[in-house]
């Protein structure tokens, strides 16, 4: 299997025929009470970062819809000090990071991107959305998969490995506040390429 074929089953195309819901952006809010837990309890804070991942397609439309996206991130922006950036990874994929110190905003941000482009009409476009959290110089991230309608934990420890007992921790406990995926099989890595975080780099689907 080639790479491309590699993130094509990771990101959307294996998920989505597999889909257990219909992904409901409205979804995303519940990162605005799980991030309480996980400073709370957990002791995980905010990154201050949060991205939107998306397949895109050369079009006029869509590319309608990608400026209407910014003009509404860049208008929001003035008010609560978001910044938004537009990547494309090396394996054509968009993202929208978002960088605030404000949780909330993130949240905010996020859901108004993703709803802007369903209601454009790309709702099938997007992958993922991705909340950052750290711990004592470690990343950890909640992904949210469109494709399944849940969310995922996913801990990184260097070297294309996991820590699974982070990961089982952060289901254990916030498994009565976000509505998580229950087959492991779908909770694919986003492994940081040469960066922090996974912006801008491939999904692998080697765990």
């Amino acid at each position: 299997m080639g790479v491309f074929d590699t993130i094509k089953q990771a990101l959307g195309m294996a998920a989505e025929a597999d889909a257990t819901r219909k992904a409901d952006p409205e979804d995303l809010f519940g990162m605005s009470t799980a991030y309480v837990t996980m400073e709370a309890d957990l002791d995980y804070h905010s990154a201050g970062e949060a991205a939107l991942c998306f397949s895109g397609v050369d079009s006029t439309a869509f590319t309608r819809a990608k400026e209407e996206v910014e003009a509404i991130l860049d208008a929001g922006g003035e008010e609560t000090g978001t910044v938004a950036d537009f990547r494309r990874d090396t394996h054509g994929y968009e993202w929208v990071v978002l960088a605030d110190p404000d949780f909330e905003d993130l949240v905010t941000s996020i859901h108004f991107a993703a709803d802007t482009l369903i209601e454009s009409g790309f709702g099938s476009r997007l992958l993922a959305a991705v909340f950052a959290f750290e711990r004592d110089g470690a990343n950890a991230y909640w992904v949210y998969s469109f494709r399944r309608g849940a969310y995922y934990p996913f801990v990184p420890a260097g070297g294309h490995e996991r820590d699974g007992m982070a990961e089982f921790k952060l289901e254990s406990v916030l498994e009565g506040e976000l509505g998580l995926e229950a087959d492991k099989e779908y909770w694919y890595p986003l492994w940081p390429d040469g960066d922090t975080h996974p912006w801008g780099a491939a999904l692998a689907d080697d765990r």
